[in-house]
């Protein structure tokens, strides 16, 4: 079995439905965010997919967030967690038939991350 990982930010602010805290304010995040795929089988040159082309996809799925209000681009509370499980299912449909999405890592700051990913 073979993995890539990928990673690309956005920047976005959002605020946390029904929350607690003060995160339901509005704030802001440089989000970072990990892409993790793999396959059993390499192409004709020994690759799994070509990073160029797995960067371009995350970069697709990641542009309509840079830079907006989350809670006005998503129809879910944008949580850490939700915000990794919209990732993972956008970038699935994209990929090759050969390569799967493994997880989605997003972190918010650079001491916390949250993850999706399906056994």
């Amino acid at each position: 079995m073979f993995e890539l990982m990928v990673e690309d930010t956005f920047n976005s602010a959002h605020f946390l439905k029904n929350y607690d805290g003060n995160c339901k304010n509005m704030h802001g995040h440089n989000f970072k965010v990990q892409l993790f795929v793999y396959g059993e089988t390499l192409n004709e040159i020994g690759l799994l997919m070509d990073y160029k082309i797995l960067k371009q996809e995350l970069k697709a799925i990641l542009s309509p967030l840079d830079h907006h209000l989350l809670n006005e681009v998503l129809t879910i509370n944008p949580t850490s967690e939700n915000l990794a499980q919209y990732i993972y299912e956008q970038i699935s449909s994209r990929m090759p038939i050969q390569v799967k999405v493994a997880k989605v890592a997003i972190w918010e700051s650079d001491k916390a991350c949250a993850s999706y990913f399906i056994h």
